[in-house]
């Protein structure tokens, strides 16, 4: 496995941009893997090429090191969900104090085709955009879940596989200014433009921070962070 090698787990959103940008930073070679497991805001898939595009574009270095891209096809989650990310549900937290945007096991299955993927080309690291602090409280996103998948991705393919969250313990507003150390202005800016991260898929409505419909969980995280983030 070549250790100068990452797999970005790649939605279009601003996390999974900002982890990009972070694998670019950092590896030799870094490829993209997508999935489109009929999401609600599946708007953001149409918006993975126009981010990476934009990114070589814009930084030539970065542009030699980025690889291919993957895009998955996973509509069997939704087949056996029934969450506001794969219905027409509205949005509202259950009893078990989880919000209906919780996909079971999404991002285990996620980790487990990447690294698929991964060991088919050699890749050793695999780089997600799960976090602990501003986050819906999801169990597939926590350090423990991940690093128990690590373990077992590492066991499972009997070659060592490493899972990288970089932002698992920084907020919205950190995430941004991760993306300012990363890329500066120009990278900020495709953030704010390019990505999408609404849970109900709407771009149409334009805000200081990017697109959304500015009222749903994501958005209002983004928003949050967006303005600590400019007032420093």
């Amino acid at each position: 496995m070549k250790d100068n090698a990452a797999l970005v787990l790649f939605s279009g959103g601003q996390d999974s941009t900002a982890c990009l940008a972070w694998a670019l930073d950092r590896f030799e070679r870094v490829a993209t893997v997508g999935f489109d497991y009929g999401q609600r805001h599946r708007v953001e898939l149409e918006c993975r090429q126009t981010v990476r595009d934009a990114i070589a574009a814009t930084f030539p270095t970065w542009a030699t090191k980025l690889g291919e891209d993957h895009l998955l096809p996973l509509d069997v989650l939704k087949g056996i969900s029934d969450t506001a990310l794969t219905g027409e549900g509205e949005i509202a937290f259950q009893e078990n104090g989880l919000p209906n945007t919780f996909v079971p096991g999404r991002n285990l299955l996620f980790f487990t085709f990447a690294a698929a993927i991964a060991y088919r080309r050699g890749m050793k690291h695999l780089v997600g955009g799960m976090c602990e602090t501003d986050y819906s409280g999801y169990p597939d996103c926590r350090d423990d879940t991940l690093k128990a998948l690590q373990v077992a991705l590492t066991l499972g393919m009997d070659t060592r596989l490493v899972i990288h969250t970089p932002l698992m313990w920084i907020d919205k507003a950190e995430t941004w200014r991760l993306t300012e150390r990363l890329g500066g202005a120009p990278l900020v800016e495709i953030t704010r433009d390019l990505t999408h991260s609404c849970y109900l898929g709407d771009r149409t409505k334009v805000h200081d921070w990017g697109h959304g419909c500015g009222s749903c969980p994501a958005c209002e995280l983004r928003a949050e962070g967006w303005r600590r983030y400019r007032a420093g």
